[in-house]
Order: C-alpha cells, then sequence, then structure tokens
C-alpha cells in the first residue's frame, strides 16, 4: 500500500479507571484546582483591559496565583497550562461563533476533569487481557479497563502514539479519555446503497428498506422501581430542608445513587447508539436523514399567565422521550461513522415526511390514523403501511429529486447570531 493512501486519524477511547480512595482524593484535589484555576483566569480576564488580554500575561498571573494559592500546588503545571490554553481557546471558539462565551464553572454543576497533555507521561502497559497500568502525575501508577488495543510499547511509533489524556469523572466514577494519533489507509469511496431514515420514539430508528432498529427500556424494572423509590426518598428530604440550610449527607448520598442510575442508562443508550450507527454505516453507501431542529421540538408547552398552554403535561412526557432517543447524538455518530467508512450523510427538509404518502406524494388529511399506521385517503391510491417505514421512504425520495440541504461552503458548523457575543469579548 503506498503512503499516498494513508492518512493520519485522531480519535478518542475512554477507558474506566481503578482507584483507591486515596487515589480517588487525589484525583478530586485536582480537579477542583482545575476548576478554581479556570475560575481565576476568568476573573483576571474581566478585570484587565482588553489590551492586555495576551496569553503571555495570563500565564504570567497563573504562575503567580499558584504560588499565593497553596492548594493550586496539587494541580501538575503541565495541566494548569492545559487550563490556560482551553481557555483561550473557549474565546476563540466564542468569537467564530461556534459556542457562547465562557463563564464561571461552579462546585456541583461542572464536570470534573484534568488534562494530560503529554503521552509520554503517562507509560502505559498491558497487565493482561482485562486491565492496563499508566502513570497519573502526582497521583501514581493506576489501572484502567483495557477494552480496545492502544499503540502502546512496540507497536507505538511516531504516527501511531498516544498524544495525550484526559481524566473525566461521572456519577459511576473516574474514567481515563486517551486520545490516540493513527496512520489509518483512506477509504474508498462507499459501494453500498442508498437508505433514508426516519427517527421516532415508539421506533427509534426506521429505514426505508423496511427494517427497523429498536431497543428495550434502558433499565430493567427493578432498577426502574429503586430510581422511583429514591427520586420519591430526595423529595421528601428535600422537603424538610429549610430555605438556606446545607444538604445533608444523607441527602447527596441519595442524590449520588439517582445519578449512577440514570448514568448507568445513558451508558447503555450510548452503547446501543454505537451498534447500530456503526451498522448502518458499515452496509449502506449514503444515510439521508431529516434535518430536525431538536430544540425548538422540546420546547415547553406551559405557555403564559394571559396564555396558558394547553396538553403540558403530555407535552413534558413527549419532551422527554425525544430528550431520551438523543436523535441528535446518533446524527453526529452516523456523520463521522459514514465518512470513516467512505460513504456520506445527507439531510433534507423535514416538514410533511411523516404526512406525505410515499406512493402517490399526495397529503391527504387523516392518513396518518395511528402511532404505526399510515392509510392513504386519496381515492386514486390507498396504499397502506407502517408510518414509519412510509416516513423514511420520504425522506430517501427527497435526496434523490435533489433536495438535500447544502451546508454553508468552509464551515463546519451555522455561525451563531452577533448578538450573543457579549460586549466586552474583544
Amino acid at each position: 500500500m503506498s503512503q499516498d493512501t494513508l492518512v493520519k486519524r485522531q480519535f478518542g477511547h475512554r477507558a474506566r479507571l481503578s482507584l483507591s480512595r486515596a487515589e480517588v482524593l487525589k484525583t478530586d484535589s485536582q480537579a477542583h484546582a482545575a476548576r478554581t484555576m479556570w475560575n481565576l483566569l476568568h476573573a483576571w480576564w474581566r478585570m484587565m483591559p482588553k489590551g492586555k488580554r495576551t496569553l503571555a500575561n495570563a500565564d504570567a498571573a497563573m504562575r503567580q496565583a499558584r504560588e499565593d494559592i497553596d492548594f493550586l500546588a496539587v494541580l501538575p503545571a503541565q495541566a494548569a497550562q492545559a487550563v490556560l490554553k482551553t481557555y483561550f481557546q473557549a474565546w476563540k471558539n466564542c468569537w467564530d461563533g461556534r459556542a457562547d462565551a465562557p463563564n464561571f464553572k461552579g462546585r456541583f454543576r461542572t464536570v470534573m476533569s484534568v488534562d494530560i497533555p503529554q503521552g509520554r507521561d503517562l507509560n502505559i502497559t498491558r497487565v493482561h487481557r482485562r486491565w492496563g497500568m499508566a502513570n497519573i502525575p502526582k497521583v501514581g501508577r493506576v489501572r484502567f479497563r483495557w477494552t480496545k488495543d492502544l499503540p502502546v510499547g512496540k507497536h507505538a511509533n511516531a504516527e501511531n502514539r498516544i498524544t495525550g489524556a484526559r481524566l473525566i469523572k461521572d456519577a459511576l466514577g473516574w474514567h481515563i479519555a486517551f486520545r490516540v494519533q493513527t496512520l489509518e489507509a483512506e477509504p474508498e469511496p462507499h459501494q453500498g446503497p442508498e437508505v433514508g431514515i426516519d427517527v421516532g420514539v415508539t421506533v427509534p430508528i426506521a429505514l426505508s428498506g423496511g427494517e427497523a432498529y429498536e431497543h428495550d427500556e434502558w433499565l430493567t424494572e427493578g432498577e426502574q422501581a429503586k430510581l422511583l423509590h429514591l427520586e420519591r426518598r430526595a423529595a421528601r428530604r428535600k422537603q424538610h430542608r429549610k430555605s438556606g440550610e446545607r444538604t445533608s449527607r444523607r441527602l447527596h448520598h441519595t442524590y449520588d445513587q439517582i445519578a449512577g442510575l440514570r448514568a448507568k442508562a445513558k451508558r447503555r443508550a450510548l452503547d446501543w447508539q454505537h451498534q447500530t450507527t456503526t451498522a448502518i454505516a458499515r452496509r449502506y453507501g449514503v444515510v439521508v436523514v431529516e434535518a430536525l431542529t431538536i430544540t425548538n421540538m422540546v420546547k415547553s408547552a406551559r405557555g403564559t399567565i394571559e396564555e396558558p398552554g394547553r396538553n403540558v403535561a403530555q407535552k413534558s412526557g413527549l419532551n422527554r422521550s425525544i430528550s431520551g432517543e438523543a436523535w441528535g447524538r446518533t446524527v453526529t455518530m452516523l456523520t463521522y461513522k459514514t465518512a470513516q467508512h467512505g460513504g456520506t450523510l445527507h439531510k433534507v427538509p423535514a416538514p410533511n415526511t411523516s404526512r406525505r404518502c410515499s406512493t402517490c406524494g399526495f397529503i391527504t388529511p387523516g392518513s396518518r390514523e395511528s402511532q404505526a399506521v399510515f392509510v392513504c385517503k386519496n381515492p386514486d391510491c390507498g396504499w397502506s403501511g407502517n408510518a414509519d417505514w412510509n416516513a423514511a421512504r420520504n425522506v430517501l425520495h427527497l435526496y434523490r429529486m435533489g433536495h438535500a440541504l447544502i451546508p454553508a461552503a468552509g464551515r463546519a458548523v451555522v455561525r451563531r447570531a452577533k448578538r450573543v457575543k457579549p460586549a466586552a469579548a474583544r
């Protein structure tokens, strides 16, 4: 294989860490120090004049803060530099319209994380089939779950190597996310067929060929009963807490148990989405989806005092179901996986794909008889079938008719309106 067919690719691999109680405390301390460093940088940014908001001045202020504040010393120097670079990159993303302006990070609503910029500091080795070991600066040598072959030891070189990692804490504990750079063959154009996809709540993914991908509840009946019990317990304990009073340890423990069950459900949902999108990307060369504005679809129907909404409880349940299916995440996975396999993903306008008959092309009132049944009321047609299959066929038909949405040239994301940029951003 010639070098012209090889391309560099970067991806992340996340693995679960096995930490002792002392190692957890050390890692927590580093994460809190990194969050404090971010907040100090943000306070410095807001205080300094525009002309002095430079990387060099921020670096000098950060070094002085590490000398003046003792507990910031638990954060390794390279991790502190990573916080500085991430903060300045956040402002660049804001100026380019890719994100909102950075803000202060709260203690309880912020994802705890610590960056390890240099991959050589990790010194990764594989212990046996299930576990590997890595060096964490100022923590020690720790074990992590080995679920994917990594370019370490004799398998690592200038093109295939681990460039760094990031420690991330969620409700299930601490994890390590490796940044891997590898040299892979550039994929050939996928010669597979075209497929239209309709996403829904009852049937999560329906294909234009008549296939459907479904899943069970993310939690078992016992786990759902336990979650309901914990939520009721948390509500009772919260009622007895006075305004301004600190949350008790028991209530914190209940919140942790609730977060653990929800994290377990999310992990199972991610696993199902990865398996499903990988199967679709391997099989089809052209994948067509609807261009859905999910943020508008999950807006509350509560209304105002003058004009209250109707069916608010039903709309709330629908919003939770839509959010639980994570349609946007499914499309994101399909986007990069189809590219990895040489395929392409296209988006078509979403209006009326579920109301139009895929056989005659007419929109006749009353054709959507139920969530699952579509019967065309056009006297000259009368086609009947599954409603989700009908919508998926319409999605594919729109693409074949040339109605695919063309993204803005030179940009991968839509630029935000200028009004979201703060007046003192630059």
